[in-house]
């Protein structure tokens, strides 16, 4: 941990020292709530949110907040590491090929929908018709599984120092999981007006009792939306080994590793169980697997957890952007990111003004988000971008 601020209701506890004012101004937020539970994380990658900053950990006692999870539901990462140790640049062009034949990037979505026994199925007990918005948006989402979706999502192959070629992705729940967490914003939003809550409109911060009908649906929901984000980027993952094979014949595959970082989970921290919501940040169990990922330009790394109670079992889920979107397409030279990337060798997706949001210049220096936070991880394999595609 980097420092401490205790000047709010509850502390602070910052593993970064350059974090922005307004992500700062919206942990001192969290820190003033009514229900939040011992002290306030915020990870070294981050930055400005809806409401919660994006690499902020909250645990809370008897209420859920949507905005506190966040509208990508369940968007997480996985990885694979596969048995070659080395692919040719006409390998790697030939599976970039097959990956944007095969899956849907940005916008787009299947043509068809895919078979319903590759959908999840509902949490315990429940039917689809439990999940009202899960169930309005069911039929869509089959088009949108195995799907990559835009942003900052990608499909990478790298080089570990283990000596293996990886395969990563990043991905979440779509379209469906931003219905669920709009459609529950509002319902908080109401229920907080109609009894009085004496929280600020203007916080962003409209939450549900947990014991309450409407808590407990957004709970179910949510957790549908982290299943289906799963099986989103399992389905991409299958497809990807796929054309692995055929591209470059027989290749075995390691361990399946996947977290996400878009959640509320129920958990037991300080001796009381809390609803502990991560926004832009990943569970980390001692001994627990976790991925880090950097820019297109910069490493990526398998962690694993150090299951440190300061912060509540989590760390980054990135490096964390330092622009925004429109910021990096104004300020950043497209050539000099180009030839950053050109230079490593890295088949890109930087092609035009327009992409320079997912620029390497846009986001924080990975190194040091590692080294901010090496008391909540252990780096187990280092991964260099070879080519990499963009939603």
């Amino acid at each position: 941990m980097k420092t401490e601020i205790r000047s709010e209701k509850l502390p602070i506890k910052l593993w970064l020292d350059d974090i922005e004012e307004g992500a700062l101004e919206q942990a001192r937020h969290l820190a003033n709530l009514p229900f939040s539970h011992k002290h306030i994380a915020v990870m070294p990658d981050a930055h400005l949110g809806y409401g919660m900053p994006i690499g902020g950990v909250m645990a809370t006692h008897g209420v859920i907040i949507p905005n506190a999870v966040g509208v990508d539901i369940g968007c997480g990462m996985c990885a694979l590491q596969t048995s070659l140790s080395n692919i040719s640049t006409d390998q790697l062009k030939a599976i970039m090929s097959g990956i944007r034949r095969l899956v849907p990037l940005g916008f787009r979505h299947h043509d068809t929908k895919q078979k319903r026994e590759l959908m999840p199925k509902p949490p315990a007990g429940l039917s689809l018709t439990d999940l009202p918005i899960v169930h309005q948006e069911y039929e869509h989402a089959r088009t949108q599984l195995g799907t990559l979706g835009g942003g900052n999502h990608f499909i990478e192959i790298q080089k570990g120092s283990d000596g293996h070629i990886w395969i990563m992705i990043h991905s979440g729940s779509r379209n469906l999981g931003f219905k669920v967490a709009n459609f529950y914003n509002r319902v908080a939003s109401q229920l907080n007006a109609q009894g009085g809550s004496n929280i600020p409109v203007n916080w962003q911060l409209a939450y549900l009792p947990l014991d309450l009908p409407e808590g407990r649906q957004y709970l179910a929901e949510m957790e549908y939306c982290v299943t289906f984000a799963l099986a989103n980027r399992t389905f991409m993952m299958e497809r990807i080994k796929d054309i692995f094979q055929l591209v470059s014949g027989t290749v075995k595959f390691g361990t399946f590793i996947n977290i996400a970082h878009n959640y509320a989970a129920l958990e037991n921290h300080y001796h009381q169980n809390v609803m502990v919501h991560r926004k832009g940040a990943t569970r980390a169990l001692p001994g627990e697997y976790g991925i880090i990922p950097g820019s297109q330009g910069t490493p990526s790394y398998i962690v694993q957890g150090k299951g440190n109670e300061e912060s509540f079992h989590s760390c980054s889920h990135g490096a964390g952007r330092r622009m925004g979107r429109k910021q990096a397409q104004r300020q950043l030279d497209l050539e000099d990111e180009r030839k950053i990337l050109n230079d490593q060798g890295i088949i890109h997706a930087l092609r035009s003004r327009r992409d320079l949001d997912e620029a390497a210049g846009a986001y924080k220096e990975i190194d040091k988000v590692i080294d901010n936070q090496l008391d909540l991880v252990e780096v187990v394999v280092s991964l260099r971008p070879l080519a990499v595609i963009k939603g």
